[in-house]
């Protein structure tokens, strides 16, 4: 269920902050662990680092992004293959069609 209307959204205080020093363009990016706070119409254009637990994961704020979370954009898990009879095959044909590209010296 989203906040209530008349709160509006949360933006922790410490990126409104920062957003009233940097200019939009900017190439440094606003450093945050706020994960939870929604993107505004004022953030378009802004670099923001949102943590992920591990490391922070750049974004570029664009006008798509409004009303959804920074949290949303930095993934905390890192997929990496379905296993499986199934993807070993499909590997297994990858491999066996990327050898006749590779330039023979």
């Amino acid at each position: 269920m989203p906040r209530s209307l008349k709160k509006g959204p949360f933006v922790h205080p410490s990126i409104l902050k920062h957003l009233s020093r940097t200019k939009v363009g900017s190439a440094t990016p606003i450093k945050t662990w706020s994960r939870a706070s929604t993107i505004t119409p004022e953030m378009v254009g802004v670099r923001f680092a949102v943590h992920n637990g591990r490391a922070f994961i750049e974004i570029l704020a664009t006008e798509d992004m409004v009303g959804h979370h920074l949290g949303e954009f930095a993934p905390t898990r890192k997929f990496l293959r379905h296993g499986g009879k199934m993807q070993k095959e499909i590997e297994a044909k990858a491999a066996e069609t990327a050898k006749p590209a590779a330039p023979v010296k």
